[in-house]
């Protein structure tokens, strides 16, 4: 069914499609009707992760519904967790437009969207209807207007303001569409923000997991040190990884490339550079430091090698946008097989 139905989305360009489809998941009963195709219910699926039990490992990457619109739908689709997303204290526009494009040689996408999204009260507000067995994770971040040297205070207002509201954090510092918004993963810009945040957590009644998202771009010398870092400020976990500057390897033509500009590529060019950091950490830290995997998950046997590399969970974007909705079931399914 998708393959005849994504030639026609893919006429559309990436925004508005994207727009078109969290508007039909917003209709009644539709997410609810496609998953009982698409979607698998089985307790053998189920996982506890940093405290937190999981119908199955297979969650929704932040970037979709950065404004809280569709989570509860994205639930009933098969996904497990969604991360909504990157949410700011102030509504901001992010970049100019066109900030969206595809790469259909390669099965990746290029954006450069710049943390667009609808402000903390908006999406707080609706937070509110989220549905008890769906976990919601809260991918935060700074306006774009905001210095570095400033950016602490952006990052706990969003944590204070969503903490009643979703059920872990992702402390984004890692996406390249902010200007010098990766400076925040050096060692001691990092080390201030995440401890910041948790002295915060400290001060709650009920225990909220936090968790760091980290670039694909950073040196092993660099993942040691947000390794060390993530154990030392008792940070529950790394989502690995966000989108990549680099554009080694492509099909898509160089003059096309030129064209687009700068943003964030992902799809199935991360692919192996995603999965070897996945791997990394996981040995790296003896298996010890839950792994969130995300980055060109494009089929089965994606998802696969990165549970196999010791991923606890993982999320699909871009691998949504090429295979369609049946493919978080499918993977659900593969992993009953590999029980058996």
């Amino acid at each position: 069914m998708y393959k005849l139905l994504r030639p026609l989305l893919f006429m559309l360009a990436p925004e508005k499609a994207h727009a078109l489809i969290v508007f039909i998941l917003q209709i009644p009963c539709f997410a609810f009707l496609l998953g009982k195709f698409c979607s698998v219910e089985n307790r053998k699926l189920e996982r506890t992760v940093f405290g937190l039990k999981f119908k199955n490992p297979v969650g929704f990457a932040a970037g979709f519904d950065k404004n809280a619109l569709v989570f509860n739908k994205l639930g009933r689709m098969g996904f497990a967790f969604v991360e909504i997303g990157t949410v700011t204290p102030k509504a901001q526009p992010g970049n100019p437009r066109p900030r969206s494009f595809r790469l259909k040689k390669d099965c990746a996408l290029i954006n450069r969207m710049g943390f667009n999204n609808d402000g903390l009260d908006a999406i707080a507000k609706r937070l509110k209807g989220k549905r008890k067995r769906l976990i919601v994770g809260g991918n935060i971040g700074k306006n774009t207007a905001v210095a570095n040297t400033d950016a602490v205070s952006d990052y706990l207002e969003v944590f204070c303001g969503l903490y009643d509201y979703v059920d872990y954090f992702t402390v984004n510092v890692s996406c390249p569409n902010v200007c010098n918004l990766q400076q925040l993963q050096d060692k001691d810009e990092l080390a201030r923000l995440l401890k910041a945040l948790v002295d915060e957590r400290r001060a709650r009644q009920v225990y909220r997991p936090v968790l760091v998202k980290i670039s694909p771009d950073l040196s092993f010398q660099q993942i040691d040190d947000a390794i060390e870092i993530a154990k030392s400020m008792e940070i529950d976990g790394i989502v690995a990884v966000n989108t990549t500057n680099s554009r080694a390897g492509l099909a898509t033509e160089a003059a096309e490339i030129a064209r687009i500009g700068g943003g964030g590529l992902s799809g199935k060019p991360l692919t192996d550079r995603a999965l070897e950091i996945v791997r990394y950490i996981v040995q790296k830290t003896e298996g010890k430091l839950p792994v969130i995997a995300v980055g060109g998950i494009m089929s089965v046997a994606d998802a696969m090698n990165m549970f196999n590399a010791g991923a606890s969970l993982i999320q699909l974007y871009t691998g949504y946008i090429y295979q369609g909705p049946a493919l978080a079931g499918k993977i659900q399914r593969a992993l009953l097989k590999s029980d058996n």
